[in-house]
This record gives C-alpha cells, sequence and structure tokens, in this order.
C-alpha cells in the first residue's frame, strides 16, 4: 500500500453459526476501529444484522454492490454477500450450508485484496468440520488460501499475544507423525519466516528462541536425538545466516522466559501445534491472534475458535478481533 493513505481492510464474519458477527459487531462499534483503518464488511447484511442485536450495537455502514464499486469515505461499506439471501444460519449448529457461505465470503475477501481494493483480511473464527462439509479440500484455512492464491512459497501459521509471536514446524497432523516430519529444511523454514514476519510488524531485528522436541530438551540424546542432529543445526544455520536466534530450549521453560517486563524473546519456534497453543493460551486466550504467514497478503484470525456454545448469548469477548485487526492495520504498511 502507498504511504499517504490508511489501511483498508475486508473484514469477514466467518462462520455465521458461531460468534462471527458478534465479533464484527462488537470491533466496528468501537471508536478506534474507524480511526486506523477504512473498513470493508463482506456480510450477509441479515446476519451482521443478529450479530449486531447480540451485541446490543448498531452500526451504520454504507452499501456497495460490487468491489468495482468501492470507494471508501466516512462510514465503513457493505458489501452483501450473498447478494441474494436464501439460507438461514442457526447460531451454535455446524452445517455444510454455514461451511460454504465462509468460504464464499472469504473468496471475495481474497478477491479484494488481489484487485488491491484492500490491503488485508480479518476474518472471524472459522470451523474446520463446516469447512470440510462443505467440500474443503485441504486440510485447514491456511492451506486452503495458499490454494485460492496460488501461492508456491513457504508458509506457516503464527499466533501473536501481546507482542510475542510464535512459528510451528508442523501443524495439523497426528501427534504420531511429528518426529518424522521434523526436518533441518523445516525448523530453518520456520525460523525465517518467523524472522521475516515480526521484522514486517514493526521489530527491526527480532530475537527468537526455539524449542526441542523432547522432554528437557532430549537430555544430550538419552530421550532423542532431534535436538543434536536437526533442530540444533538448524539453529546455527540460521544464526550464519544473519538471524537472532538461540535454542534450542526445554519447552517446558522456555515460555517462562517471554512473559512480564523481562522478556527475553520476541518470537518462539515450537516442534507441532500444542507445544506453543497452551502456553499462549493459557497466558491470553481472549488475547491471541492467528497471522496466515507467508502469504502475500496479511490474513488474520482470532486465535479462539468459533464458541458455538455461547454464540448468540451477547457472551463473546471480541479482545482478540480488535488485537487482530490492529495487527492487521500494521502488517498493511509494510507490504507492498
Amino acid at each position: 500500500m502507498t504511504a499517504n493513505r490508511r489501511p483498508r481492510i475486508a473484514l469477514v464474519i466467518g462462520d455465521p453459526s458461531g460468534i462471527g458477527s458478534e465479533l464484527v459487531a462488537r470491533l466496528l462499534a468501537d471508536p478506534e476501529t474507524l480511526q486506523l483503518a477504512d473498513v470493508l464488511v463482506i456480510a450477509d447484511p441479515h446476519e451482521l444484522a443478529k450479530g449486531m442485536a447480540v451485541a446490543g450495537q448498531r452500526i451504520e455502514l454504507q452499501l456497495v454492490d460490487s468491489l468495482s464499486s468501492v470507494f471508501f469515505g466516512q462510514q465503513p461499506l457493505l458489501l452483501p454477500h450473498p447478494p441474494d439471501r436464501s439460507l438461514a444460519y442457526h447460531f451454535g449448529v455446524c452445517s455444510p450450508e454455514a461451511g460454504a457461505y465462509a468460504l464464499k465470503t472469504l473468496e471475495t475477501a481474497l478477491e479484494a485484496a488481489k484487485t488491491a481494493v484492500v490491503d488485508a483480511i480479518v476474518f472471524a473464527p472459522l470451523n474446520k468440520h463446516a469447512l470440510h462439509l462443505a467440500g474443503m479440500p485441504t486440510s485447514d484455512e491456511m492451506h486452503w488460501l495458499t490454494s485460492q492464491l496460488n501461492h508456491a512459497g513457504p508458509t506457516c501459521e503464527f499466533n501473536v499475544l501481546d507482542g510475542l509471536w510464535t512459528s510451528r514446524v508442523t501443524s495439523h497432523i497426528a501427534l504420531k507423525d511429528v518426529a518424522g516430519q521434523i526436518t533441518r529444511a523445516g525448523v530453518t523454514q520456520a525460523i525465517e519466516l518467523l524472522h521475516h514476519a515480526i521484522r514486517r510488524s514493526g521489530v527491526a531485528n527480532p530475537r527468537l528462541a526455539v524449542c526441542g522436541l523432547n522432554p528437557h530438551n532430549g537430555d544430550n540424546g538419552s530421550f532423542g536425538r532431534e535436538e543434536l542432529d536437526t533442530i540444533g543445526p538448524a539453529v546455527v544455520s540460521a544464526v550464519a545466516n544473519g538471524i537472532t536466534v538461540e535454542g534450542p530450549f526445554a519447552a517446558d521453560t522456555l515460555f517462562l522466559k517471554v512473559q512480564g517486563e523481562q522478556r527475553q524473546f520476541d518470537g518462539i519456534v515450537t516442534m507441532y501445534h500444542d507445544q506453543g497453543q497452551i502456553a499462549m493460551k493459557l497466558m491470553g486466550f481472549w488475547r491471541g491472534v492467528t497471522v496466515q504467514g507467508g502469504l502475500p497478503i496479511p490474513i488474520l484470525t482470532p486465535a479462539h475458535g468459533t464458541a458455538f456454545d455461547i454464540a448468540g448469548q451477547g457472551k463473546a469477548n471480541a479482545g482478540a478481533i480488535k488485537q487482530a485487526f490492529q495487527l492487521a492495520c500494521r502488517m498493511a504498511q509494510a507490504y507492498p
């Protein structure tokens, strides 16, 4: 984006059966939101109105009938999707229809980004089972987005909490398969992706740490050799390439080094999904953000799920989607 204008953010409600419409309503009702960026909401107006009613908010949006007619002004814009409403979605019910709706609205948001109508995308939580019921052929939305963008480069799902970032060498695979997927190239790639992503968020020289895989960091090979044969050499290689990174460290104590004012690292590379997710969610469940890293467009979402159990009850905490929106604004300014 050019430096002389505000970021332009596409905002999508995610799965309409979850808390997404309520979260978007609460985000739009926050005066800071429209001070930070111009906003294009892509949503079924009826579903967005349901979210406003649940949140107890009323926000005026200007209707646009197509991406080609988008012109940002004083109000947030609403692109009705689908244009002709024919389906009803019920709070708390997982369905293929809701999954299809989520994918279609994301497709429109991607088109808005690819045509430079917006600079970044923020989507409210999705439900992976609903997406699969709707026919999504990939394991998760990260791979689906990669396919939709015809992106051939490396990608990684980042989680961000209060300025602390984590990346993963493996992600949505069975735990029994993790060790076989830990390679020197994979660890090196995760380090490099995290380094460049944090730089794009505004940190000039990120300080990174890398987790070991085994209990007690393998205890010098007593409980596995991945730290000695794979992870450690990848760290050495990254240091030689100018990245500030240390490790591997025992995973059960590493996150103690990043809490409070004496934070020693800006980012942590973990070996598998829950190794970092459990720690991050314990430190701040309602503030965590997921970044779809490595893509040519900043795409972010709250790190929590659709919360079907409280959908429609007015209990949703908008802290994470606000954090995602603020980070999307910063990242949009760093992308070409």
